[in-house]
């Protein structure tokens, strides 16, 4: 089951179900903590009995038992109430038995606990505490596999908008243009539309880059596109194609209806 499950989701609840059938405790549940916000929070939990640990619970983080259990090394107990009754948390679950383990990440910070309760007194056994442990160094991974996923695809997205758009203007380059023309062009033909298309090109900009220097030139550049992008429509696409050359693209209004790229003003 372990190997055929992709999902954190999936995986964290298989492994509560077999936490829960190892230890024998009626409720297994998985942690987040918000140190920042001095809070804890149910992610997943498995019930079985009349105890239920919600999931989406949260609960102030200085209040719970899992901050007891590691600020005194204290992984179990079976007798809440002896070791911790000051936990209104405990008292509001009615849980008698307890054990946690945290669960951290690569780098020493904690991410959660994994936890079995039960409303009854309990024992636990080597093997429970073996398991309590691996299954935490299991989730442990599958966070910072999934973390790692997300900080690639993040940074695949992020030199994909770079190859897509002018580092000057912000706008969008050549090639995002004859990307998006295609695809203009193709949804045209479908619905029988026209598309209308105005290239810009600055004249004398040489000239401004010769008197002033290029970083006046540049400060030109951009307050171009920033008027044209105020000019254009909504769906109209601008883009720079290079130099002093820009392009505007949209589909044809039909006659009669005001918007069109041709009633763009000259500035």
């Amino acid at each position: 089951a372990l190997v055929e499950e992709t999902s954190f989701d999936g995986l964290v609840r298989e492994l509560l179900v077999m936490l829960e059938l190892v230890t024998d405790l009626e409720s297994t549940y998985l942690t987040r903590i918000d140190l920042a916000a001095s809070a804890q929070e149910i992610l997943f939990s498995r019930n079985t009995k009349s105890m239920v640990i919600p999931e989406g619970l949260s609960v102030p983080w200085g209040d719970t038992l899992c901050k007891r259990a590691i600020d005194e090394g204290r992984p179990y107990t079976d007798d809440v109430a002896g070791c911790w009754g000051d936990s209104q948390a405990a008292q509001a679950l009615g849980i008698t038995t307890y054990a946690s383990v945290p669960v951290r990440l690569d780098d020493g910070s904690l991410y959660g606990t994994l936890c079995g309760a039960s409303s009854a007194k309990k024992p636990m056994t080597a093997r429970g505490e073996q398991v309590l442990k691996l299954f935490a160094k299991l989730i442990s991974r599958q966070i910072e596999k999934d973390l790692l996923v997300q900080e690639l695809q993040a940074a695949n997205e992020k030199l994909r908008n770079q190859s897509y758009t002018d580092a000057l203007t912000g706008l969008p380059n050549r090639r995002a243009i004859l990307e998006t023309l295609t695809r203009q062009f193709a949804t045209a033909q479908r619905n029988k539309q026209r598309v209308v298309m105005a290239f810009i090109d600055l004249d004398y900009f040489k000239q401004i880059n010769d008197q002033f220097g290029h970083d006046t030139g540049d400060a030109f550049l951009i307050e171009v596109g920033r008027k044209l992008t105020a000019a254009i429509r909504v769906d109209d696409v601008l883009g720079r194609l290079g130099g002093d050359e820009f392009v505007v693209s949209g589909f044809a209004t039909p006659p009669g209806e005001a918007g069109s790229i041709g009633a763009v003003k000259r500035r």
